[in-house]
């Protein structure tokens, strides 16, 4: 086996085994149905449903479903995880808000990638077996980190009245969306300026952060964790590991380096851009 090849499969795994060992140890204690914990049960559905739609996607090498599936999968998750736990009112709040983002998102994106005849990110990436793998392994371990800290408060059983955190998590949450989905919708309108061709977006949100869609997400799960706080303890605290997730494969991963990495080939020595790239920052809004 190649080096390249054997060292994808080995990333594979290594995804694999994060996750698993994540709902191992957050899942101890907790009750199971079916012989699995809710950790456990998120985890298999996550990676089932990934790996069970790549072998289409590869075949047709298509990326269309990439995000729709991502989105879809976080619904199944949650819904399946609720429907197992007691019917508190956070329980409902929490699935609520992961329902509300994943429908937003996952309709956004598909129609996106429809609209734009693909995703430029995928263009080598979605011919080669092994790569094209790593990227729905990936989304899998995403889906189900993502949504541990609600994954894990439903599990808890615990049914604590909603206090002052809640309506800290929801003002956060709430603030992340409107970003989010106000950032992608300048982005669009930008874009679909014949004018605008070729350019780059520095007007609305943009103005303030490079990123501020991904500044939104982030804002989104720190608000979901934030709302799942009080009922989490011993190994339950593990949930608080979603939004460091998002953090770090939007700043570190498939974000912003691949983003920036593009933008810098498109528009690198350009003196407008490069002046929006050293007066603007990269993720957290400042007012330009």
């Amino acid at each position: 086996m190649k080096k390249s090849k054997l060292i994808a499969m080995l990333a594979v795994l290594g995804m694999a085994l994060t996750g698993l060992a994540i709902a191992i140890i957050s899942g101890q204690g907790l009750p199971t149905f079916g012989g699995l914990s809710l950790p456990m049960w998120s985890l298999v559905i996550a990676f089932g449903v990934q790996w069970l739609v790549f072998i289409p996607a590869y075949l047709m090498k298509t990326e269309r479903f990439y995000d729709l599936t991502g989105a879809l999968s976080n619904i199944t998750v949650v819904v399946f995880c609720f429907s197992l736990s007691t019917a508190t009112a956070r329980n409902y709040l929490l699935a609520g808000l992961i329902i509300i983002w994943a429908v937003r998102l996952g309709s956004f994106l598909f129609w996106r990638v429809c609209a734009d005849g693909g995703d430029t990110r995928f263009v080598k990436i979605r011919v080669n077996f092994y790569r094209f793998l790593i990227t729905w392994t990936l989304q899998a371990l995403w889906v189900f980190v993502i949504s541990l800290s609600a994954i894990l408060a439903m599990a808890s059983g615990v049914d604590e009245p909603l206090n002052w955190l809640a309506g800290l998590g929801i003002s956060c949450w709430l603030l992340g969306f409107i970003l989010e989905v106000t950032a992608d919708v300048q982005k669009r309108q930008f874009r679909a300026e014949p004018s605008n061709s070729g350019k780059f977006i520095r007007h609305g949100l943009w103005a303030w952060s490079q990123h501020p869609n991904y500044f939104g997400e982030i804002l989104v799960w720190v608000g979901i964790s934030i709302v799942a706080l009080p009922v989490l303890s011993g190994w339950l605290y593990l949930g608080l590991v979603s939004p460091l997730f998002v953090i770090l494969v939007l700043t570190k991963v498939t974000g912003i380096p691949l983003l920036e990495a593009s933008a810098n080939k498109r528009w690198g020595g350009d003196p407008d851009y490069e002046v929006y790239k050293a007066q603007t920052p990269v993720l957290i809004p400042r007012r330009p």
